[in-house]
């Protein structure tokens, strides 16, 4: 197939895409028409289809699989497809690994390095707890490998959770050699266990949106909630440690304007702040750097509260 970062105005579309956005408007002569996003794993174009009720249309709906025929324009220096044809596609006509943002890394390779972590472990209750989510739990695991971090942000695709969580243990085991006040055994799991709300608070992909949970409670609350629904089934778990982990669970987003519950109170909880903040701001700006073939100055970046500048290699 051909992806959508390849196309050039003027080029033919004969191929099937992922309808991620499908939204009926009218034309300011009064002529109806369809907004269509569509998208593969390069990206989204935006595409219209100017007579929806010609034969060529057939009937879809958002997350449809569409073979789409049509044409590439410009429209405000942005590629355009004008639609002619379109026919949802079944099951089998597609594969989805085409259609969806996936880590660049290895699902399995960065799960096998983040249980060499647990194994290393020797608090007993603490890593019975790791176990019993990232060994013994089978349907979170599934979610834990495909889910992503963010809607949007950082690391916003199939695996995006895995890599983020991997990152910040990585992040956190070096500050803890560095500085040999942390615990490690609370530290690597904390960072382990800091986004696993993300689980509940976001759906899978295609959707990849939040859910009613995610909506009502975030997915810092919710995480603490899944560590006390497994710490209250691990018996004799001491309270003094279980308080710890749920505080820097609570408290890894550092400021109350950021969606913390807690500001940090104890140095793993610091140490957990960075090492997220860190990724994130790292993650963010190499998809900025990706995303763009400028060099120089690229405008304001609200999370960085600062005008951004792409360096040359």
């Amino acid at each position: 197939m051909k992806f959508i970062q390849d196309y050039k105005e003027g080029d033919r579309v004969f191929d099937i895409y992922l309808c991620k956005f499908k939204q009926s408007a009218v034309t300011k002569n009064g002529k109806p028409y369809e907004n269509v996003i569509l998208q593969d794993k390069t990206g989204t174009i935006d595409a219209k289809i100017w007579d929806p009720n010609s034969a060529g249309i057939a009937d879809f709906d958002t997350l449809d699989y569409i073979e789409v025929y049509g044409e590439v324009n410009s429209f405000q220096g942005a590629n355009q497809i004008n639609v002619k044809r379109v026919r949802r596609c079944e099951e089998g006509e597609y594969d989805p690994a085409n259609y969806l943002p996936v880590s660049k890394k290895n699902i399995e390779e960065m799960y096998g390095e983040l249980l060499s972590y647990i194994k290393k472990m020797e608090n007993p209750y603490i890593k019975k707890l790791m176990e019993s989510f990232f060994v013994e739990d089978q349907e979170f695991i599934k979610a834990f490998k495909t889910s992503s971090a963010a809607k949007s942000v950082h690391h916003g695709f199939v695996g995006g959770l895995l890599e983020h969580t991997l990152s910040v243990t990585n992040l956190c085991n070096f500050y803890a050699s560095a500085y040999p006040i942390l615990k490690w055994d609370l530290l690597i799991a904390v960072a382990m266990l800091h986004d696993i709300g993300k689980t509940r608070e976001l759906s899978l992909f295609p959707e990849n949106d939040y859910t009613d949970e995610g909506q009502l409670l975030g997915h810092i609350v919710i995480g603490s909630e899944m560590i006390g629904e497994k710490i209250a089934k691990i018996p004799g778990f001491p309270k003094k440690v279980a308080g710890e982990i749920k505080h820097c669970i609570l408290a890894h987003h550092g400021e109350y304007e950021y969606g913390s519950p807690k500001k940090p109170a104890i140095v793993e909880a610091v140490a957990l702040n960075f090492a997220d903040n860190t990724d994130a701001k790292m993650e963010t700006f190499m998809e900025l750097l990706e995303g763009t073939r400028e060099t120089g100055w690229l405008g304001y970046n609200r999370l960085f509260e600062s005008n951004v500048k792409a360096t040359e290699m």
